[in-house]
């Protein structure tokens, strides 16, 4: 019994060791215990972020009627949905609205927000803080905000000194101006913030050679701040491409009428019956071309979200 009890208090001492031991380790060497914490973190995130894309991936080959019954490994094999997907619906051309619209709107937030932002970083003019203020509070605003006024004005029923608005229902310019207008504080706040980092001086040299402040913009503050404009630029794209708000007030949800994708997702919904390996499918190929956009540009991603917050 004694030696039982001995035998135990060494198993309680080496546990208590060993425990002291851990403890002890992680205070002298704390880059040990930054690692492991960063390795789980990084874990932890990456299992958040990439499982609802693993689950598209098991939806999508699981055969139709079969949905319901996958778990973490599809209830059988069949890839026929990535090919039935557009035979059901034309979703090429889903995507194909979708990109047309996020490019046009990726481009006019681009050439406003750099003359905004290279008027509020670079130049001095009275009412320019309110201004700025006023401008930041716009973007606040959810869209529901506008929903009626601007319904009114895209649709032709909006008359002003005798001229009436364009009806631009079943137009890409319907869906692209709204998200214009609301993508254009964040990206006028990214560009002030950058263009205001230029040092005058390089400004100064490209206007004694005789260009002007277009010019110098265009041939020295734009390239210097490459970082700022792609951050601000696929932003901009990742919204407009997700966009359904305003897709759904000014389209039919028809690919003809100009329909975003996340209508032609939607779309894979029947009356009595919904094609989850279709809609997982399309999901799929609907998230490419944003996810190589992304891939292509991370650097500059990193490298313009940062310098942004330490410059700012």
């Amino acid at each position: 019994m004694a030696a039982d009890g001995a035998s135990g208090d060494v198993a309680a001492d080496g546990t208590a060791d060993a425990g002291s031991e851990g403890l002890l380790s992680s205070v002298t060497d704390p880059d040990a215990l930054h690692r492991t914490t960063f390795f789980l973190s990084t874990a932890a995130v990456l299992l958040i972020a990439l499982f609802p894309f693993y689950y598209l991936f098991v939806i999508a080959f699981t055969p139709a009627g079969r949905t319901t019954d996958a778990g973490l490994l599809p209830a059988g094999f069949d890839p026929s949905s990535f090919v039935e997907m557009f035979q059901v619906l034309p979703f090429h051309r889903f995507v194909f609205n979708s990109l047309v619209i996020a490019i046009g709107v990726t481009a006019f937030v681009l050439v406003f927000a750099s003359l905004a932002g290279y008027v509020f970083g670079r130049m001095e003019f009275r009412g320019k803080r309110p201004l700025f203020l006023l401008l930041i509070a716009v973007s606040y605003f959810p869209g529901a905000t506008f929903l009626v006024g601007l319904f009114k004005l895209l649709t032709g029923n909006v008359t002003v000194f005798g001229v009436t608005s364009p009806n631009l229902f079943n137009t890409p310019a319907a869906v692209g101006l709204p998200l214009t207008a609301l993508a254009l504080p964040f990206a006028i706040l990214i560009l002030t913030t950058f263009y205001g980092q230029i040092p005058d001086g390089l400004e100064d040299a490209a206007r004694v050679t005789g260009s002007s402040r277009l010019g110098a913009l265009y041939h020295v503050i734009m390239p210097l701040s490459a970082p700022g404009l792609v951050t601000a630029g696929i932003l901009t794209f990742i919204t407009a491409y997700n966009e359904f708000f305003f897709s759904q007030l000014m389209t039919t949800g028809a690919a003809q009428d100009w329909s975003p994708i996340v209508w032609g997702l939607t779309n894979y919904q029947a009356e009595f019956s919904i094609r989850y390996d279709l809609m997982a499918a399309a999901s799929i190929v609907g998230v490419l071309p944003v996810a190589i956009l992304v891939l292509l540009a991370q650097r500059k991603i990193v490298s313009g979200l940062s310098s942004g917050s330490l410059k700012g």
